[in-house]
């Protein structure tokens, strides 16, 4: 039987069930907002589909034959089935519970998501954590994950997204790579060996703005590459180029002198730390409750001392 014969016999049942337990047609009828003449037709039909007489019709009352009592049981018991597994259905959903995947990148997720992580699962015993690192969003359609958080901006796509917090970035470089190459201008940067992030399409190529709010526009040459911030930290504390990184992730080498901040009249602009999921209508409940737990949960990075950034600047991918 197809689906949509088996439709048709359900309502026949329920017409049925309906038929017998109010004791008329009319009232049946009502009951399920149908026309008395439909109800009658629905009763019809289920007994030329069960080749059985189910009901007697009298003037005064509507009787079950000894077969139309045997499959009112049934039916009876099946339609009780089959609301016990959507109330079970309906309560499940709405627990939060079962396997939330999720990826981050990995320097933020360990220092900032992994701790709430924690925490959540602390809250909610009953959800299991399935966590990757990944830096690009097809993870979350091919990995079929519930949700992804990314640093930068986001490019246009089917997904949906919720801003959880801002925070800057630096361009910095070792003491022997500036006693090197110093730079005193923007334009000296030009000359500059650069390690790039391969994530960018243009990553050596920003913005500056001063403290009046003046841009200069830079573009240096890429020595050098990778794909990790923690990567292009090592290469750039071993004097293999200037890097543009995160504050949060370079604030011990800018306190120990490893690293230095290189043109501290000017800024580059802040990037945004976002949350995204699936465009669905009906979104887990698991994946709705992380969301807003790291949205009201402090998932704000610390900013460098002294920096007065500019909230509405543009954002690249980090």
């Amino acid at each position: 039987m197809n689906r949509v014969a088996l439709a048709t016999q359900l309502h026949r049942v329920q017409t049925f069930l309906a038929v017998v337990e109010l004791g008329s047609y009319t009232k049946a009828a009502d009951y399920l907002s149908i026309s008395k003449a439909m109800a009658s037709l629905h009763v019809k039909a289920l007994e030329q589909a069960l080749a059985v007489t189910l009901l007697v019709r009298s003037t005064r009352r509507i009787s079950l034959t000894e077969a139309g009592q045997e499959f009112y049981d049934e039916f009876k018991a099946l339609v009780g089935q089959l609301e016990n597994k959507f109330e079970a259905a309906m309560h499940r959903r709405e627990q939060i519970s079962g396997t939330l995947r999720m990826s981050t990148t990995g320097e933020y997720g360990e220092r900032y998501i992994l701790p709430l992580i924690a925490q959540f699962v602390q809250q909610y015993p009953e959800v299991s954590i399935r966590y990757d690192t990944n830096s690009s969003l097809s993870d979350l359609i091919a990995e079929k994950l519930d949700l992804v958080v990314r640093l930068g901006s986001l490019a246009d796509s089917a997904f949906k997204s919720r801003k959880l917090d801002e925070y800057d970035i630096l361009l910095v470089a070792s003491p022997a790579l500036l006693n090197k190459h110093p730079v005193q201008v923007p334009a000296d940067l030009a000359s500059i060996p650069w390690v790039a992030n391969s994530n960018l399409s243009s990553p050596t190529h920003w913005i500056l703005r001063d403290h009046q709010g003046t841009e200069t526009e830079i573009r240096g040459v890429a020595a050098h590459q990778s794909n990790t911030s923690a990567a292009i930290r090592l290469m750039a504390l071993s004097s293999m180029g200037i890097a543009v990184l995160p504050a949060w992730l370079i604030e011990q080498d800018l306190e120990s002198g490893a690293l230095q901040q290189v043109l501290p009249g000017y800024r580059l602009p802040r990037q945004s730390i976002s949350v995204v999921f699936p465009n669905s209508s009906h979104l887990p409940h698991k994946t709705r409750a992380f969301i807003d737990f790291l949205c009201s949960g402090g998932s704000a990075t610390p900013s460098p001392k002294g920096m007065d950034a500019d909230r509405d600047a543009p954002h690249r991918v980090f």
